[in-house]
Parts: C-alpha cells; structure tokens; sequence
C-alpha cells in the first residue's frame, strides 16, 4: 500500500490530537465508533426483550461530523477538522464502512418496522449484529492505522 498523502504533522498538533484522543496518524476517533456501538447494543437486547426493537427504531444515522456535533466530545471541533484534513484513500474506506453499517441498520430497522412477529424482529437484530459488529472492528481498524488493506479485502467480497 502507498503511503499517505498527507505530510506529517508536527509533534506538538501529534501531542494536541492525542490529547483529544484522535489518532495523529489518521486523524480519526474512536468517538464515533460509539454511534453504531449504541445502535448494536440495542439490537443484543431485542432477542431477550422485544420492546427494544422500539429503541432502536428511534436511532438515526449520523456523518462524522454530525456526530460530533451532536456530542459532548470535548475537541469536537478538532475531530472535525483533522477526520477532514486526512488521508483522503483512508477517510474513503473509512466513510464506506460507515456508509455499509449505516445502510445495514437502516434495513433491519425498515424490515423490523415491516415485521408483524417479535421473532422476526429478534432474527433481525441477531443477523445485523452479526453483520455490523466486524464493521465496526474494521473501522476501529483504520482509525487506528492498522487495517486499510484488511478493509480493501473485505469491501471486495
């Protein structure tokens, strides 16, 4: 894989974005990854107690920076400026994790409004946990610097 394109930042915004617990190689934070992480916690709950499902209709998508924005993130506005000043081939495979877990939970959440049985909708919950939860690995991943090539792989398949 080629470098990134971006230069390297000085120490001093390396330590700044540390401090704000963003990656200073990437430029991303694990913050966002609690958006789906709130939305999948909801799904585990649906087998044992259907009325969830409830719960989770109520969640909506969020970009990155509308997460942040929405957040108590203490440098929301440092996460929104280095997740845009980064590596533009990593924030696309970045952004198309996201865009696939987004698109996965919005389709369980139209098919779990369609259901008519509680059955259904823990069947539902069970397989977009299934599908999402390595998503979110992955994207833990490439926040973290350590799994671009691992995320081509499975974005092919």
């Amino acid at each position: 894989m080629p470098p990134p394109t971006t230069p390297p930042i000085d120490e001093a915004r390396a330590a700044q974005l540390r401090a704000a617990n963003i990656n200073p190689r990437t430029g991303l934070a694990t913050d966002y990854l609690n958006h789906f992480n709130e939305a999948i916690m909801l799904l585990e709950m649906v087998p044992d107690m259907p009325e969830c499902a409830e719960d989770f209709l109520t969640w909506t998508p969020l970009s990155y920076a509308e997460h942040f924005w929405a957040s108590n993130f203490k440098a929301r506005d440092l996460a929104i400026e280095a997740y845009e000043c980064a590596d533009p081939k990593l924030r696309a495979n970045f952004d198309h994790l996201t865009a696939t877990m987004t698109s996965i939970l919005m389709a369980v959440g139209k098919a779990m409004r369609e259901a008519q049985q509680d059955k259904t909708r823990a069947t539902l919950a069970e397989q977009a946990t299934a599908w999402v939860k390595p998503l979110v690995a992955l994207a833990g991943g490439v926040i973290n610097g350590s799994a671009e090539a691992d995320v081509e792989l499975a974005m092919s398949n």
